[in-house]
């Protein structure tokens, strides 16, 4: 070789020497190796900046990265954690906008009757329940829906059983089933004699309770009547250790059951500071390990003693917040106790009840100005969301400027003169998919063709309004799985296969944000998670299938495989 080709094959070699350590330098990650990288999947971030990617990176409970699997391999170190998603969709965690947690975690501990299908089974399952307990030890259940039945009871008032059959099974153990909507009760014979109930007593303010034609009570309790049954009477109270146990155990359950439905982040509706200051015990402890949004649910004197000392936002490296009060102005539809402007289609002369006056929810919402708290009202009726509507819009203009973003937990029935009224006022419609199709078969009969149609589930109308829609179940009311919530927001398919008001769809996007970025910001989290960006929190769910683009029948056979929090895998199926 002459001189001059040698040092061609010289400069040669050393150019692709540099370009190579170019490349290796450009592959090294800028700061340190990622705890967990997610490799090989579909991810929907929620972002509009970057809508789709292949890969994540996670460093602590932050998402450090986001793009191309190649791309994300340069963060991968000796001591990462590596998932090869195969192909699966990955989404940001999803927000349950409205629920109970501790009743959740109840739930598992009582008797579920949200499948059941007739009267005749709930006497089964008491009676086998009853077998096994002690006399005098009270059985509880929750979640029975007389219009899921497949039959009308007989006998029966207004649909509703008599407590004849359930007290027959039951003799010697007192008996309370809490209808699915939380707004009902059924009691036995035996917890009504224990409870001083007879046909003579006096009908509380926002309730009542069923009686047959000779005055007698059949058992059923609606709203506020149902705390006339003295939950416990006649049980030997449990000592301090005993109840503290039980109480721990109901929270570690609830966080179980929603981390394995892919709920990332859970905004409840309603607790007190005794159970605020024990999930933020259980969360320093590493037993909650979901975050919590609260809403307190207390008297208006307990409320202006503890919001000050309570009020907190991202406690725990984000797992727990309060700064939102909870009041409700009716009940629900199901049991007739929602506030109509017109009387009940199905029960001419009835509009339902007021269940906490106005003037205490508003007194309420003084305190929240005061501290500084989103005030969210339970209103489901088109009397108690124009009542609502109405105070809220004293308080948004006493405080013009300011982000108040307080809600209306519910919204379902509404007048079409106040759809407008949300996306103009800015108020959060904090609504659930599932309640409209599980409640879609007896809306017709309740309202009436025109009132349904007009105002019931009115999705569109209010994101055309401006208004932003969250989602969620009011677990335990329905099962706290976010899969069968989307599938009826973008289905509206009732179990018969009818589509209620198909117009009123989301599309499947829009479903998916009403579940992440909508219920972020519904609680002024929006900075921080509802969708997979740099920078936030490193909240995700992992599915079996991709639920924005699988034929929609089969969305609800989609699994949860992975449910991530924080950058740390908290649910593996």
């Amino acid at each position: 070789m002459n001189r001059p080709s040698l040092l061609l094959t010289v400069l040669l070699a050393a150019a692709s020497l540099g370009a190579s350590a170019a490349c290796a330098t450009s592959q090294e990650p800028a700061g340190p190796p990622a705890d967990l990288v997610l490799i090989n999947g579909r991810v929907v971030t929620v972002d509009e900046s970057l809508p789709e990617a292949q890969a994540i990176a996670v460093v602590g409970q932050r998402i450090a990265d986001i793009g191309s699997t190649q791309d994300m391999r340069r963060h991968i170190g000796s001591e990462t954690e590596v998932i090869d998603l195969e192909g699966r969709l990955v989404l940001p965690g999803f927000v349950e906008g409205h629920g109970h947690f501790t009743g959740v975690g109840q739930a598992q501990l009582n008797l579920n009757l949200m499948k059941t299908r007739s009267w005749e089974e709930i006497v089964g399952m008491v009676a086998e329940a009853a077998k096994a307990a002690k006399p005098g030890q009270w059985i509880y259940g929750r979640g029975w829906h007389q219009e899921k039945w497949t039959s009308t009871p007989e006998p029966n008032v207004e649909g509703f059983p008599t407590h004849d059959a359930l007290s027959r099974v039951s003799p010697d153990n007192p008996v309370l089933l809490t209808h699915a909507s939380g707004h009902a009760s059924f009691a036995n014979a035996k917890a009504m004699e224990l409870s001083e109930v007879t046909g003579g007593t006096p009908n509380p303010p926002g309730g009542d309770f069923l009686k047959d034609a000779s005055g007698r009570p059949t058992g059923l309790f609606r709203e506020t009547a149902s705390r006339l049954i003295r939950r416990g009477e006649g049980e030997p109270p449990l000592g301090d250790q005993e109840r503290a146990a039980r109480a721990r155990r109901v929270l570690e359950l609830a966080s179980q059951e929603v981390l394995s439905k892919g709920v990332t982040s859970f905004q409840d509706a309603g607790s007190s500071t005794e159970d605020v200051d024990l999930m933020k015990q259980l969360i320093d402890e590493g037993k909650i390990n979901n975050r919590l949004w609260i809403m307190l649910r207390m008297s208006n004197r307990a409320l202006a003693g503890s919001l000050a000392k309570y009020r907190m936002v991202d406690y725990g490296n984000g797992f727990l917040t309060v700064r939102g009060i909870k009041k409700s102005i009716d009940g629900a539809l199901g049991s007739r106790g929602a506030w109509l402007l017109e009387p009940y289609s199905d029960k001419p002369g009835d509009t339902g009840h007021n269940t906490t006056s106005i003037e205490e929810i508003r007194e309420a919402a003084k305190l929240a100005i005061e501290h500084d708290y989103q005030m969210c009202v339970h209103a489901i009726g088109d009397r108690a969301n124009r009542e609502t509507l109405d105070m809220f819009e004293e308080f948004y203009e006493a405080n013009a400027g300011k982000d108040l973003r307080w809600r209306v937990e519910h919204a379902q029935h509404l007048h079409p003169a106040d759809i407008p009224r949300f996306g103009g006022l800015g108020v959060i419609a904090s609504m659930q998919g599932v309640h409209c199709t599980s409640d879609a078969p007896y809306v017709p009969a309740r309202l009436g063709a025109r009132r349904a149609e007009e105002g019931a589930y009115v999705w569109q109308k209010l994101m055309q309004s401006g208004a932003v829609v969250t989602n969620g179940t009011d677990a335990p009311v329905e099962d706290v799985d976010p899969i069968a919530s989307f599938h009826a927001t973008v289905s509206r398919r009732t179990s018969d296969g009818t589509v209620f008001y198909p117009d009123q769809r989301m599309s499947r996007m829009e479903a998916l944000k009403s579940y992440t970025l909508n219920g972020a910001y519904a609680a002024f989290e929006e900075d921080s998670r509802g969708s997979l960006s740099k920078g936030k929190y490193a909240d995700m769910v992992v599915l079996s299938q991709d639920i924005m683009t699988v034929a929609e029948e089969e969305i609800p056979t989609t699994e949860v495989m992975y449910t991530i929090v924080g950058g740390k895998i908290r649910y593996r199926k």
